[in-house]
């Protein structure tokens, strides 16, 4: 047994994997082995790292999934680092006292394997954003065939319109479950009355929503929200709302970040960084990706080896990134930096 692929090939549990990090989103098995046996990069690094949810339900033990959260380094060229992964996988057969060919015949099968046991002390493990732990339990509970929470529904209502709830009685994983379920309901009503949400909901929504989830229909709305906010100063909520609106990838978003980009009020350090973070697919766009380049190296506060570094870790970015640093003419602030780096 090589790689985490195999161990839960032959764990008899049913599997779901999710990136996490830079997206919430579901991944494939197969894609997983590709990376696991150094044949691909991580397609979506953060941090340097190949963030992972493993959520692994035995049918015939537990009645919820384990949920393992790792964190498992890259190379350069955002390959897996595999000696991390080989000691948390050596750790690991030696918890459930693997001798046989078939682990399902032994700690799986008694439902020995208990999470908190590998993840204690663990140097792979790690706890995700709140926000991100949220949306991924509401994809998960949807897999497994679960149902929502118990803070659902009345999220639901309160999106809706409904006069008798406030803002102070929904909870998190509720607003997460609503993202998710893209209730027509709900996006049209949201359509109608974001501005007239409390800021309090607002933030939470974008930061749900900023992981692929925001409805098509709700663009426009981001966008003319985006006026408002930045009216009235209020640099938190603008950058949320950026984000989720960065997180489609609705052509149209490509189109107004060229005119963010082209804004010299709006390239603060904050908005680079949600535009690196949440709208890194937009930029594999020739003249968006120099633009960017040049925004990020003529910030003062922006950290912009970290955050080059970051994104050309992204395979289909990784090419173009190179390429233009070494293009970049000498007097330029991308040049300038680059010989700085290279000094």
């Amino acid at each position: 047994m090589q790689t985490l692929s195999d161990f839960f090939a032959h764990s008899g549990a049913e599997l779901a994997l999710s990136t996490l990090g830079r997206r919430v989103a579901p991944m494939r098995q197969d894609t997983f082995a590709a990376f696991e046996q150094e044949r691909e990069p991580w397609p979506l690094p953060w941090n340097g790292h190949a963030q992972v949810a493993c959520a692994l339900r035995w049918p015939a033990t537990y009645q919820d999934p384990a949920i393992w959260f790792l964190s498992l380094p890259l190379d350069e060229q955002g390959m897996l680092v595999p000696a991390a992964r080989d000691e948390f996988l050596d750790r690991l057969l030696q918890t459930l006292g693997t001798q046989p060919a078939d682990p399902t015949q032994n700690g799986l099968a008694q439902g020995k394997l208990e999470p908190t046991n590998l993840m204690q002390d663990n140097p792979l493990a790690f706890e995700p954003e709140l926000h991100q732990r949220a949306l991924l339990h509401a994809r998960l509970s949807r897999h497994f065939g679960q149902p929502s929470s118990s803070h659902s529904d009345m999220v639901r209502r309160y999106l809706i319109g409904d006069d008798a709830l406030n803002w102070q009685m929904l909870g998190l994983q509720g607003l997460a479950d609503q993202v998710v379920d893209s209730d027509p309901a709900v996006i049209e009503a949201l359509t109608l009355r974001l501005n007239a949400l409390p800021r309090e909901v607002i933030l939470p929504l974008c930061y749900l929503m900023e992981h692929g989830d925001t409805p098509a229909e709700l663009l426009p709305t981001l966008w003319h929200a985006l006026a408002t906010t930045r009216e009235a100063q209020d640099i938190e909520t603008f950058c949320a709302l950026l984000r989720a609106l960065l997180g489609s990838d609705d052509p149209r978003v490509g189109e107004w970040l060229d005119r963010i980009l082209d804004d010299d009020d709006l390239m603060a350090a904050d908005c680079l960084a949600a535009i690196a973070a949440r709208g890194w697919q937009h930029l594999e766009h020739e003249t968006r990706l120099m633009r960017f380049l040049e925004r990020l190296a003529s910030c003062r506060n922006a950290n912009f080896r970290r955050v080059v570094r970051d994104l050309a870790l992204i395979p289909r970015l990784r090419l173009p990134i190179l390429m233009m640093l070494r293009q970049a003419p000498a007097h330029s602030p991308v040049g300038r930096l680059v010989r700085e780096w290279n000094a």
